[in-house]
């Protein structure tokens, strides 16, 4: 599959190669494509992974420093992201150390 297929149909080009590899039809897939996908999916959840300990942080520090402000909202969002993170990015939770 070419790149044009890649950038237009993006669907069908994720199909096809899903195709290709269950049919051990590995000299037809799309290598280079594949692997930049898999790296930029890697990349995206590691950057939500962070972006969910930031708002966990944020709402520890506030729910520390602002005991007269808190809500059941905050204890909402503290127990809803810390369960995020630490069940739902089990071996994530590990490449934090090498994000760049």
């Amino acid at each position: 599959m070419n790149n044009v297929a890649y950038e237009k149909n993006y669907y069908g080009w994720l199909m096809e190669n899903a195709q290709f590899i269950r049919q051990d039809q590995f000299a037809k897939i799309d290598l280079v494509n594949i692997t930049e996908e898999l790296e930029s999916m890697g990349k995206r959840h590691q950057q939500e992974l962070i972006n969910r300990l930031a708002v966990l942080i944020m709402h520890l520090l506030k729910w520390q420093f602002q005991a007269g402000k808190r809500t059941p909202s905050w204890e909402h969002t503290i127990k809803e992201r810390l369960f995020e993170v630490l069940y739902g990015n089990v071996g994530q939770t590990a490449s934090l150390s090498s994000a760049n």
